[in-house]
């Protein structure tokens, strides 16, 4: 939801700063003028990434999307395999 919400808010604050009403921003993003007014009221759950994506290349916003990985932490283990590297510990030492 988090990443929907970054780039409805980035399309809602595109249309607000050219000055644009719903119908020539629905023009702009190759969407209805509904789909703007959807989207203008935080209808997030009406919109996917990908529709979302599609709408900002269309209005000839790029966006930047950064993937990396993260260490899993012990604590972060569902209980049962935090338990078993517990036990191990105690049985290595």
């Amino acid at each position: 939801m988090k990443h929907r919400s970054a780039l409805m808010m980035a399309i809602s604050e595109h249309i607000k700063a050219k000055g644009l009403n719903q119908t020539e921003a629905a023009r702009l993003f190759a969407v209805s003028q509904p789909r703007i007014s959807d989207l203008m009221q935080g209808k997030i759950g009406m919109f996917s990434i990908d529709t979302l994506v599609a709408m900002l290349a269309a209005a000839g916003i790029g966006i930047d999307i950064r993937v990396r990985t993260t260490r899993v932490r012990t604590s972060s283990l569902p209980a049962h395999q935090a338990t078993s590297k517990t036990a191990r510990r105690r049985v290595a030492a």
